[in-house]
């Protein structure tokens, strides 16, 4: 079994552990605060209500989100490589903090890659589980952020003055000058009985600053790298490059990308059924309405931003009729929350709820056509809900129903 002081590499050692760590710790607040806002907003909760505005926000939050996290992958790797040799510490436990300590990592080794590994997954919307991945997701987020905070906690005599020396001291070691400090770097290894001394000794200390200083630079352009083959799936003049993203935000019917069929979600038929009507209930009682009922009321025209969990987005033009006009049509106020169902039997999207405060947005559309024409099936004909500010998924497709609710959830 080998020991710690076998691996001989310069790359293990606390100030590139701390380099990497602090990068791969900033990654992970970003991940929880945009991954939080994702959460809150398909679930939102009296305290923090969201809003339409501005219109690019999600988009901004969840693309951000799902960039970070690819860029995480080489992140982490680089991490437990460098940090790896503390595994064979003899002894394994030295008393009851020391293994406390051991525990906390490994449940945030364990966390933060079960993390990762599963959001690239979800990207790419591969599920080889039956958990629910969203609330899943979220609880492992918390889970990780407490066990950063207990190891920046135990580590911080350690990473403190890695971070304040490893410039001033790798450049003079890569000058050939200034001691390695022992504060930081782990004492010469004495070579086993057998073992010529010259085996023993370490690294001329300008080549090992060298080989650390290139070990962080792949690190960095590596990371870089992840982040411009991303990236375009959100920003769309970098959509060329976004060869790493599973979605290029500029392919799919109407030039819009698709995640959920029609016929994946079981209405192919019922979407294009001559006798599909728009159901509308509220204070003043129930309507249907056709598809050309709809077609000739007040048309309006709004452009606005579709942006998926996944983090793919795309701007697109909608036609259609503003939901509080057809709110207003059953007694409802702009103030009232709205229910909307798809034809779409099961599934956990199968129905949203739009608040007030997106009922009474201009751009909040019962969308009948997209870039001038009338909608595609994939997208949602005969209708279906955009509003701004609002993650892909409670932008609800096929819609059979809408439902006037007032203060308290009261239909």
């Amino acid at each position: 079994m080998p020991r710690a002081e076998d691996f001989r590499s310069p790359v293990h050692d606390p100030r590139v552990v701390a380099r990497v760590g602090a990068l791969l710790g900033g990654a992970i607040v970003v991940l929880f605060v945009t991954g939080l806002l994702s959460h809150l907003s398909q679930n939102p909760v009296p305290w923090l209500p969201f809003g339409p505005s501005p219109s690019w926000g999600y988009r901004l939050s969840q693309g951000v989100h799902v960039t970070v996290g690819f860029a995480c992958v080489p992140l982490l790797l680089a991490k437990l490589y460098a940090a790896y040799p503390r595994l064979f510490e003899r002894p394994a436990l030295r008393g009851p903090l020391h293994a406390l300590e051991r525990g906390s990592v490994a449940v945030l080794v364990a966390a933060t890659t079960f993390q990762i590994v599963t959001g690239v997954l979800n990207v790419f919307q591969v599920y080889p589980w039956k958990f629910s991945f969203l609330w899943v997701h979220y609880a492992a987020a918390w889970v990780v952020v407490g066990s950063v905070v207990v190891h920046v906690g135990v580590k911080l005599p350690v990473i403190v003055p890695a971070l304040r020396s490893s410039v001033a001291e790798l450049r003079a070691e890569e000058s050939g000058g200034g001691p390695r400090p022992p504060s930081v770097v782990p004492p010469a290894v004495v070579p086993p009985a057998g073992v010529a001394a010259d085996q023993g000794q370490e690294e001329d200390p300008a080549q090992a600053a060298t080989s650390r200083r290139g070990f962080l630079a792949a690190v960095a352009v590596t990371t870089l790298g992840v982040v411009a083959l991303t990236v375009g799936q959100t920003v769309r003049p970098l959509a060329p490059f976004a060869v790493l993203a599973p979605r290029d935000p500029r392919v799919g019917p109407q030039g819009l990308p698709v995640n959920k069929t029609a016929r994946s979600a079981g209405v192919a038929d019922t979407a294009t059924d001559p006798a599909w009507r728009l159901v509308l209930t509220g204070p003043g009682g129930t309507r249907e309405l056709s598809r050309d009922d709809l077609l000739a009321m007040d048309a309006v025209t709004a452009v606005v931003p579709i942006a998926c969990v996944e983090g793919w987005s795309a701007t697109a033009t909608w036609d259609g009729v503003r939901v509080r006009d057809l709110v207003a049509l059953v007694g409802g106020t702009a103030d009232d929350d709205v229910q909307v169902d798809s034809l779409q039997q099961g599934g956990s999207y199968a129905s949203s709820l739009l608040p007030g405060a997106y009922v009474a947005a201009e751009d909040t559309l019962l969308a009948l056509r997209l870039a001038g024409e009338d909608l595609d099936l994939d997208h949602g004909y005969p209708a279906r809900l955009v509003a701004p500010n609002r993650p892909g998924v409670l932008q609800t497709k096929w819609v059979a129903r809408m439902t006037v609710l007032r203060p308290g959830g009261a239909a």
